[in-house]
């Protein structure tokens, strides 16, 4: 399944979600502490999320392999992530596990740090529900 819809650039995708998650009341509840740095690999952009409390204090777009470290990477193809930004999300794209199992989702790197801060994470890629992806 193939979902098409206008992208935003990669700049502007990165301040729209920094604004989501900054503005999210849930994470804003739960994430005192949600501190890590994470890769998203979008296949045609790739970005490393740096939250402190539960706020996006960098994001940096399409980063080179060393120039910013992060604790776990979530990769997977343009077109797993296009399906993960539609408002209502297709059976195996509504999570990051069901992804992971039956998609082409990946999961690398220290994933304890994953799991710490599942619940905060799991609500920022629901926010691509609305903000959408830049691929």
């Amino acid at each position: 399944m193939t979902v098409t819809s206008p992208t935003l650039s990669a700049a502007d995708w990165a301040r729209a979600f920094t604004d989501a998650t900054n503005n999210d009341r849930e994470i804003q509840a739960h994430g005192k502490y949600f501190t890590c740095s994470y890769l998203l690999d979008m296949a045609d952009h790739t970005f490393v999320v740096r939250l402190v409390s539960g706020q996006v204090t960098d994001l940096a777009v399409d980063p080179g392999p060393l120039d910013v470290p992060y604790q776990f990477a979530i990769r997977a193809s343009a077109d797993t992530w296009r399906n993960f930004g539609t408002p209502v999300p297709a059976p195996m794209y509504h999570g990051i596990w069901a992804a992971s199992f039956q998609r082409d989702m990946k999961l690398e790197g220290d994933v304890l740090v994953l799991m710490q801060n599942l619940r905060c994470l799991t609500r920022q890629i629901e926010l691509l529900r609305s903000v959408g992806v830049p691929v």
